[in-house]
């Protein structure tokens, strides 16, 4: 299994509407996520900054999601409340791990 973990942003006053709006997954993001070897997602708000951590499968598989409509149409719906790229992904920062312990 592959830890990721990465930095995202949402704008001022967007706090309420960005975690109702994951508390709404849609349940074909869900099983996107899931068919293309997503485990263990979670994501973290500090303020306006974000942490996501998630297990993938495959590195491959996951840059695939990007293709998909369902991811597609979540960044359209996520744009308007969080710091985005033109083709409205996220704006997001790898994360290198240093350390781990099981």
């Amino acid at each position: 299994m592959i830890r990721k973990a990465f930095l995202m942003k949402i704008y001022p006053g967007q706090e309420a509407e960005y975690a109702k709006r994951h508390e709404e997954i849609w349940p074909d993001l869900r099983d996107e996520l899931k068919s293309h070897g997503v485990h263990n997602y979670s994501i973290f708000r500090d303020g306006l900054n974000l942490f996501a951590y998630a297990e993938i499968e495959d590195e491959a598989r996951w840059n695939a999601i990007a293709q998909t409509a369902a991811c597609k149409r979540w960044w359209a719906y996520m744009a308007p409340i969080m710091e985005s790229n033109a083709d409205k992904s996220p704006v997001s920062k790898d994360i290198p791990e240093v350390f781990h312990l099981d």
